[in-house]
């Protein structure tokens, strides 16, 4: 396949200090930290990163520090996605997009479009930019679900249409997608612990939240997973699951910013509204790390 994005994508977090403010250092440490650790490529101002929660300045400043950190070691993607198709344009038209290789867009939230509007809300992002697109289907969040028609549809009419993030957990629409895909089309994973099943029904890879934290053995299991060494990636997804699960047990990424700060690589302050774990949940993330 000739997609440069296969194989592990990490959703960058965003660090903070405890005043609140974008903890520029901490972004660069984690970023040296995850391609030194093996990850194929990088995704940034994604959910992950609270995007939500910056202003725009700060979202310009983010990408501009991450793109100078990677400085082209690996691919690198940027979250450009909303529920106001002409406001994505304007960001499309208007961003300095120099050192980014693709961008992810989010299907549509809150205003839950039907599969005509989810389509014609990314033909118009994709007649606006030339840049390789990744479609984000994560019903979870967005309510409306990107059926594999809708994507299929998309992939085939635009060629920089090139992959889409599926986080709809749902195996037989992921089955769907890599049956009904183009050749260089990639169909990505959204959800961590469904990593491995679904690089054994022909996924190419994953866009993880793990990664940030769980790096080293995360990398290698897709990796495994992907070369056919499915018994030797069943140990490492085994022995990251309890972990994987941790991460989620409070929210994203609460859960990634308290292991990351056990890591010293980053402070675990978080933007309301979402907050930090819960003392319990703490404690088993910290008994989780001395196990591994």
């Amino acid at each position: 396949m000739n997609n440069k994005f296969q194989g592990t994508g990490v959703a960058l977090v965003t660090p903070f200090t405890k005043e609140g403010t974008i903890d520029f250092p901490a972004l660069g440490k984690l970023v040296a930290h995850v391609i030194e650790n093996k990850v194929d490529f990088l995704v940034a101002l994604g959910t992950t990163a609270e995007t939500p929660t910056l202003t725009t300045d700060e979202k310009q400043a983010v990408l501009r520090f991450i793109v100078e950190q990677n400085n082209k070691r690996v691919p690198l993607v940027c979250g450009a996605g909303g529920n106001n198709t002409a406001a994505v344009i304007q960001q499309l038209q208007t961003w300095d997009w120099s050192g980014v290789d693709g961008l992810l867009s989010v299907v549509p939230y809150y205003n839950k479009p039907s599969q005509e509007g989810i389509y014609q809300h990314f033909k118009a992002i994709a007649q606006a930019t030339t840049l390789p697109i990744i479609l984000y289907n994560v019903p979870g969040r967005t309510v409306t679900n990107m059926l594999p028609a809708t994507t299929l549809r998309l992939a085939q009419e635009f060629k920089h249409i090139v992959a889409v993030k599926e986080a709809s957990g749902n195996m037989a629409q992921c089955m769907e997608l890599v049956q009904g895909a183009p050749a260089d089309f990639a169909v990505l994973s959204g959800d961590d612990d469904l990593v491995l099943p679904q690089l054994a029904i022909g996924m190419h890879g994953v866009i993880s939240v793990a990664a940030n934290c769980f790096t080293k053995d995360f990398a290698q299991m897709v990796q495994l997973a992907r070369q056919g060494q499915v018994a030797t990636a069943k140990d490492l997804h085994y022995k990251l699951l309890k972990g994987i699960n941790l991460l989620f047990a409070e929210g994203n990424p609460a859960g990634v910013k308290c292991v990351l700060q056990e890591m010293g690589i980053m402070q675990d302050t978080l933007r309301l509204p979402l907050v930090n774990v819960s003392a319990a949940t703490q404690t088993q993330i910290k008994d989780y790390l001395k196990s591994i």
